[in-house]
């Protein structure tokens, strides 16, 4: 599986990908916002740090300014995927786009209908909401089983890239579902490392080594 790291904070992109856990990045208007930084200039700086992909969203709503913008950040760097809204101009935007060369992040999915149109409409990535389907009382992670299953029987190259992840058991249901990508948040992506066991088992060895006076240096 691969992970996405769903920010635009540069400080913990720089962290996670010296630690070699990132495979692209994934960002969004409200994400930019908390960034409090310049939309263009920090998608330029998060797409020099990776060598992924690096999703960027467009902010029209019409299908020809969507790909007016989705062109304008494709030019921004080589690794950029245009990410944009899972509606119909949405749609024809991604098939337009596609044609072109350019890829695609299709977001905010929330069904498996949805999810299939985004597939014929080209799309390199789909984004399905899990965890706000869980808020509604939906099993979020039944759209990931489906869209798996649904893209299997017809040969679809669209990636599952699953979001709205808040917790490490999402991100196991997510590789053993067979989504492609899980796109986290910086603390989820370091909490997948810590288990309890690990501390105590670790706090035994190390009183253990103490108690040998010795020195590895």
């Amino acid at each position: 599986m691969k992970f996405f790291v769903d920010t635009a904070d540069v400080a913990e992109i720089t962290e996670l990908n010296e630690a070699g856990l990132v495979d692209g990045v994934t960002t969004n208007p409200s994400l930019i916002a908390k960034s409090g930084r310049d939309f263009i200039e920090v998608t330029m700086e998060i797409c020099a740090l990776v060598d992924g992909p690096v999703s960027a969203e467009v902010t029209a709503m019409d299908t020809d300014g969507m790909i007016t913008e989705g062109r304008k950040l494709a030019a921004l760097a080589g690794n950029v995927v245009v990410k944009l809204p899972l509606t119909f101009d949405g749609l024809k935007a991604c098939r337009a786009l596609t044609d072109e060369g350019i890829k695609t992040n299709v977001t905010l999915c929330f069904s498996a209908n949805q999810g299939l149109l985004a597939a014929k409409a080209g799309a390199t990535y789909i984004s399905p909401f899990i965890g706000r389907l869980d808020d509604l009382g939906v099993d979020g992670m039944e759209l990931i089983e489906n869209l798996r299953i649904i893209y299997d029987n017809y040969g679809f190259e669209t990636e599952i890239l699953a979001a709205s992840i808040r917790s490490a058991d999402h991100v196991q249901q997510c590789a053993l579902a067979g989504a492609e990508v899980a796109t986290v948040p910086p603390a989820v992506l370091k909490g997948l490392v810590r288990h309890k066991l690990t501390d105590a088992g670790l706090e035994a060895f190390l009183a253990d080594w103490k108690k040998t006076g010795q020195s590895i240096l």
